[in-house]
């Protein structure tokens, strides 16, 4: 579980809900909310596939679920198996292939075991990683979308409320709810587009920087220990992908 991801939107709504006090009721409206949610929502089936709009609710999980694997563990599993292909040869991570938890370190180092050659390994790695790229910019960017879509849905609520006044302005009683759904359309599509639907773009994009460095480092770990390489410069190698903070961490594990 994510806890920023949870502690923003929940504490977000609750401040919300605090400063509305005792008049929060009044921000409750069925027909604003059914302009807005489900206005954007069918703006987002016209723009995409009905497939790519239900993946990318189903890729908004990684919001809320996700468990970061440190790159600094990869780096030293990495050096460790290069250690013991230097000593034992590259048929020796046999066993490391078949115990791997990760499907794309598995695969990387099945592609080694089974003696390919290094243009061949990258290019099939090269390949995964892109179309993980493409698949997580399409999630991102259907949010992007979403949220440029609430704010549009929420101003035709309002025009539409503002329609519904001035064709009853002879009947008093009338105005005060087409003003509500004149002033909470714009609301709602306020909330979803800032406090829904962009950040979960951006967290998207965040997740998936940090998914593309571990299965580069896979990658380059895997090619280098192919190349037969020493497993200091291995380390080296990996280790130029991070920032400073971790390559420290990593030399203090070490020690």
């Amino acid at each position: 579980m994510d806890l920023a991801t949870i502690t923003g939107l929940v504490g977000t709504f609750a401040l919300l809900l605090i400063a509305m006090g005792s008049g929060a009721g009044a921000f409750l409206d069925g027909p604003s909310a059914l302009i807005v949610v489900g206005g954007t929502i069918g703006a987002g089936l016209i723009h995409y596939r009905f497939k790519q709009l239900m993946g990318a609710f189903a890729v908004a999980k990684h919001a809320f679920r996700y468990k970061p694997r440190p790159p600094t563990e990869l780096i030293r599993t990495l050096v460790d198996y290069a250690t013991q292909a230097r000593r034992e040869g590259i048929l020796a991570l046999e066993s490391a292939a078949e115990e791997a938890e990760d499907p794309f370190l598995k695969r990387a180092l099945q592609l080694a075991v089974d003696g390919h050659e290094l243009a061949a390994i990258e290019a099939i790695l090269s390949t995964e990683i892109e179309q993980l790229k493409d698949r997580h910019r399409m999630g991102a960017e259907i949010f992007t979308s979403l949220a440029a879509y609430a704010p549009a849905l929420g101003m035709i609520g309002t025009l539409v409320g503002l329609v519904m006044m001035l064709q009853q302005m002879n009947d008093p009683s009338t105005i005060g709810p087409s003003m509500a759904i004149a002033l909470i359309t714009t609301f709602y599509g306020a909330i979803l587009a800032n406090l829904v639907f962009n950040p979960i773009a951006g967290k998207l994009r965040s997740r998936s920087a940090e998914e593309v460095l571990y299965k580069e480092l896979a990658m380059e770990g895997v090619l280098s220990i192919s190349l037969g390489d020493n497993p200091r410069i291995v380390e080296q190698k990996l280790t130029s992908f991070l920032e400073p903070r971790l390559r420290d961490a990593v030399a203090k594990a070490k020690a």
